[in-house]
């Protein structure tokens, strides 16, 4: 794993509570697990800095063999910005050098009218993902009470930054019309 960052210590494959045991009093451990499709996150490490932005890491641990499949960092939804992803990306590209692909999506219908923005760094631990959404004011278009004052009827701004192990996801951007 990384030599750097909030998971220094830690291992792939690891169960939940070899993470309780190594974070302590800083880990919450929820009552209730976080579904994430192929894995869940039971473990929760709040006020993780990043370029000096807070985020949350959710440790996703494999359903079917329990064990640490990959750490997402997120931003909490009202402090999503443009300043604050710019901060997260000059700290990987500090830790990581230059991204090895960059990614944009257009807003649509398609996408939720969201712009998106991934950055993908491959090295020897595994696969950095920076991803950011940004929600449109075309996102009010279709709300059922056509208020713009009641906000976006549909999907909101996202910081995210998944780490996965080597071949846990790909360092390329995915293809037009694909999922990402």
């Amino acid at each position: 794993m990384a030599n750097a960052g909030p998971w220094q210590g830690i291992y792939w494959g690891e169960p939940s509570a070899a993470l309780i045991a190594h974070f302590g009093a800083r880990a919450t451990l929820l009552r209730r697990p976080i579904d994430f499709g192929d894995s869940y996150a039971d473990v929760v490490l709040r006020e993780v800095s990043v370029g000096g932005v807070a985020l949350v890491a959710f440790f996703q641990m494999d359903k079917a063999g329990g064990g640490l499949r990959r750490i997402q960092l997120e931003r909490q939804r009202h402090g999503v910005n443009p300043p604050a992803f710019r901060a997260v990306v000059d700290a990987l590209v500090a830790a990581y050098g230059p991204p090895d692909a960059t990614c944009g999506l257009s807003p649509g219908p398609a996408s939720g009218y969201q712009a998106a923005t991934q950055l993908f760094w491959s090295h020897g631990d595994g696969i950095v993902r920076a991803i950011f959404r940004d929600t449109t004011i075309e996102a009010f278009e279709g709300c059922l009470e056509g208020d713009p004052t009641l906000g976006p009827c549909g999907l909101t701004g996202q910081l995210l930054v998944r780490i996965s192990p080597p071949g846990g996801d790909v360092a390329r951007c995915p293809a037009p019309g694909g999922a990402g």
